[in-house]
């Protein structure tokens, strides 16, 4: 198996644990909680900004003691947007689920710890279409780089069946602005209906690293550096929630030089 292909562990609690250490670079780490009704969960942040997204499900959230009410309205990812809330480094956070809830922690370093914890409402959430035929998916920006943070960027995809995402494949692995910027990515893996599969690549222009892996739902893909093409096998629909981060917080990626024709179609 792939050394990019995290698995996650059967049943509930904590799923999948992904450190920077583990992943062998400098940034982004990645927990997925999988809770039952009044499981709680909690932590403290340290020298680390997170957001928590619910993925599915609702649960009461507070920061430093201070109550921010019940959140999360979908039962599934595939069913309208999430809640989400922010926390900078220095805080204390706890939920405690309501319902079954999939529970996404996504981390970054946050030194200064000079920014106010918030809800990130789904109204406040931006949507929109990328691409167009069998290239189309939607893109729900959960905390792009207009809105405050440290270091983290997250956002998540939906991609019909059949259909291609992240493409044409692009790259975001040199700091080297403003052509592009240096960012590591974690893209967590959900499909519809559950059974289904998909596939990644995460391929290098001289192939130095080159996997191609498939993603069944729960997988979490790392991506160091590279192109990180995916698509969606027909009948099933593909949910990713990417988390990025870098030494400079702003997306710009490079698209693969051989493939930029298919943006003139």
């Amino acid at each position: 198996m792939s050394k990019l292909l995290v698995k996650p562990k059967d049943g509930h609690g904590l799923v999948t644990h992904i450190t920077p250490q583990a992943a062998d670079w400098e940034y982004v780490g990645f927990d997925l909680h999988k809770l039952r009704p009044a499981d709680t969960v909690g932590a403290q942040t340290g020298d680390r900004e997170i957001c928590l997204v619910f993925v599915s499900g609702q649960g009461s959230v507070s920061i430093g003691g201070n109550d921010l009410g019940l959140l999360g309205e979908r039962l599934s990812p595939f069913d309208g947007v999430p809640a989400a809330v922010y926390i900078p480094g220095g805080s204390n956070w706890q939920v405690t689920a309501r319902s079954d809830v999939e529970l996404a922690v996504c981390s970054a370093p946050d030194t200064v710890h000079n920014l106010p914890p918030r809800i990130i409402a789904p109204d406040n959430l931006s949507k929109e279409t990328r691409g167009s035929g069998t290239n189309t998916r939607y893109v729900t920006n959960i905390l792009p780089e207009d809105q405050p943070a440290q270091s983290l960027l997250v956002v998540e995809v939906i991609t019909p069946g059949g259909h291609t995402s992240s493409y044409p494949p692009h790259k975001h692995d040199q700091d080297n602005l403003p052509h592009e910027s240096r960012l590591e990515e974690t893209y967590y893996h959900r499909l519809n209906p559950p059974q289904g599969f998909g596939f990644q690549r995460v391929y290098t222009d001289d192939r130095s690293l080159d996997e191609a892996m498939a993603v069944e739902d729960g997988d979490v893909t790392l991506v160091p550096r590279g192109y990180h093409p995916c698509a969606a096998c027909h009948g099933y629909d593909l949910y990713y929630l990417n988390v990025m981060a870098g030494p400079r917080r702003t997306w710009k990626f490079h698209n693969a030089a051989e493939h930029e024709w298919l943006l003139d179609t």
